[in-house]
């Protein structure tokens, strides 16, 4: 069955001009999912509502701000500053998040080396690499399966973070832990782009059960063991005790 499959669906024996085609159809469909994914995110803002970096509710009026000005203000520096770091990128270093092989012409008789994908897909292509460029086993399957298992993660973090306090500002311990994952997929981008030696693929290896544990068991034990700090009243306590402010219930208090 496996090998019926694998020969339909690259429309031929090895991947050819049938593969490309579909697989360049695929590369064509996506952006009409992520803007669905676009809908479903403007759904979710306007109904269930945004969160906050306090992690608290919003109890009442004086716990928001008007979109305009003060967000549309926002946005609009971050926006200004994108472009201009996307001009210099445009005008002055196209070449800069590039790779050279990319400059190779097709040849069907000749793979690059040493080709990789774009810098935001290399720590999921360095666990890849971790299964299927290994000098002891080598497991493309379960490298394919790891690789979108570790994106198909993020969509149960809600599941598997079971912490009723979901701001980091009051989880000293996951906070830690945070910090060690964001340097652990530094090192899987590292990985991914680096060449596949003996040393890269072991750190790799390293990093990608590092991956895995955090979110299957780290996470977990962390969300139901750790005794989060008290949290504020509302947000406007949190933002006034942050910025040296006196909150509303202790002036009614005074």
């Amino acid at each position: 069955m496996g090998e019926t499959l694998r020969v339909f669906l690259l429309g031929g024996y090895a991947p050819d001009n049938a593969a490309l085609n579909r697989f360049y159809s695929l590369h064509y469909l996506l952006p009409f999912v992520t803007a669905g994914v676009v809908i479903l995110k403007i759904w979710a803002l306007h109904i269930p509502g945004s969160s906050n970096p306090t992690g608290v509710e919003v109890k009442g009026p004086q716990d928001t701000v008007p979109f305009h000005p003060y967000y549309t203000a926002k946005d609009g520096v971050g926006l200004g500053v994108f472009l201009l770091i996307f001009a210099l990128l445009i005008f002055f270093s196209p070449n800069l998040l590039g790779h050279p092989d990319n400059y190779i012409p097709a040849n069907p008789l000749s793979t690059p080396a040493h080709i990789v994908p774009e810098w935001y897909f290399l720590p999921f292509y360095a666990i890849l690499k971790s299964f299927t460029v290994d000098f002891i086993l080598d497991a493309k399957l379960w490298g394919v399966l790891a690789m979108f298992g570790s994106i198909l993660l993020l969509f149960f973090l809600p599941w598997i973070d079971t912490s009723p306090v979901r701001s980091a500002n009051f989880r000293p311990a996951y906070k830690w832990f945070f910090w060690i994952l964001i340097i652990d997929v530094l090192v899987l981008g590292y990985v991914g782009g680096a060449e596949a030696i003996p040393f890269n693929i072991i750190l790799g290896q390293i990093a990608t059960a590092y991956y895995f544990a955090h979110f299957l068991i780290i996470l977990p034990i962390v969300s139901r063991l750790e005794r989060p700090r008290p949290m504020p009243n509302s947000i406007t306590e949190a933002v006034l005790a942050r910025h040296g402010g006196t909150s509303p219930a202790k002036t009614a208090m005074a």
